[in-house]
């Protein structure tokens, strides 16, 4: 407890730009921080002069563990917010602010202290927020890919471009996964199989234009919980699953990963472009009608959602997994508005 009210004063020090020397605490654990311990921190500070001063911030703790074929993705939002990457957001694209950010002697814990963003978050985004977050992601993978800032060579624990690829190709050795949608057991639509099975017997050709497209700094965990829209800016948390991927991959958790299910085929239709305008703003563009996004959803989320299907507890939650697979079934070839 010394030692979280000890970083707690520093961390307000930073905050105010002045010394803390006290605080009273209130503490709420908020919903998320699957691999971390996430709490709003809320109270009154009081300077060295006798100044009181209300305050709230987000403090993370995260402890060692490792991802599969990432293992330093644990500490990687530690590192990255010891690092120059914060230079590189735009007006409209950032990150929470760290007041203070502190490790533990044998690195295994470390704790983030963070600004508190009050905005629209998850289901709550309307179409005009999904437009504008993937333009904006798009002005900053275009800016970082025409600019080359020089932080960016200096970053030494980002996620590999392969990453995806592996993962999928992971998955799709599991025989609980890929037999299953192959089996007479399996309860999918046929059209649903079918499009799974053909991304299995695609996967080379649709890599070999996957890996022909820019390489750019991804968030990866580019879902809706982990955006928050306040004050016109597009704000990103938890990134410990960053590095460098392929243009578009963020879209593919955007538009599907537990994303609005009813204006999924919308939202599609809108966010492709706007991402491909933003990037153009920057840098030359890949061609918008040979984009791979579509593919890209089916590779990082087919065969998880086969898997989540597998393991659900009920009926509601498998006819979940299936009307999100419909959706993405509706996405291919439908119009893109631009």
């Amino acid at each position: 407890m010394n030692r979280t009210m000890n970083t707690l004063h520093q961390a307000l020090s930073n905050y105010f730009k002045k010394e803390i020397v006290g605080a009273d605490t209130s503490t709420v654990k908020l919903h998320g921080g699957t691999v971390g311990n996430v709490s709003l921190v809320t109270g009154t500070a009081e300077t060295a002069d006798g100044q009181k001063l209300p305050y709230r911030v987000v403090l993370k703790i995260s402890s060692k563990w490792e991802r599969y074929n990432d293992p330093n993705s644990w500490r990687r939002e530690y590192d990255l917010y010891q690092s120059e990457l914060e230079i590189t957001f735009t007006d409209t694209l950032r990150w929470p602010t760290c007041y203070h950010a502190e490790m533990n002697a044998e690195e295994t814990e470390f704790q983030l202290w963070l600004e508190y963003i009050d905005g629209v978050s998850g289901l709550e985004l309307t179409g005009d927020m999904y437009e504008q977050t993937a333009l904006e992601l798009g002005r900053y993978q275009g800016k970082l890919y025409a600019e080359q800032p020089e932080v960016l060579q200096r970053l030494d624990n980002l996620s590999q471009a392969d990453l995806m690829k592996n993962t999928y190709l992971h998955y799709r050795s599991w025989p609980l996964v890929y037999d299953y949608i192959r089996s007479e057991a399996c309860d999918f639509p046929p059209h649903i199989r079918q499009m799974l099975i053909d991304i299995d017997e695609n996967s080379d050709a649709i890599f070999a234009r996957i890996e022909q497209l820019p390489l750019v700094l991804n968030h990866r965990d580019f879902w809706v919980t982990n955006i928050f829209y306040a004050d016109g800016k597009i704000n990103l948390i938890d990134w410990d699953t960053s590095g460098w991927g392929y243009f578009g991959e963020d879209l593919a958790s955007l538009i599907a990963d537990e994303a609005d299910m009813d204006h999924m085929v919308e939202y599609y239709q809108r966010c492709v472009p706007a991402y491909y305008k933003g990037f153009a703003a920057y840098a030359e563009a890949p061609p918008l009608e040979e984009h791979c996004v579509y593919e890209m959803i089916l590779i990082v989320f087919g065969y998880r959602m086969v898997e989540g299907y597998l393991h659900a507890d009920s009926d509601e939650e498998k006819e979940q997994q299936i009307r999100t697979l419909q959706k993405i079934y509706e996405i291919k070839g439908s119009p893109l508005h631009g």
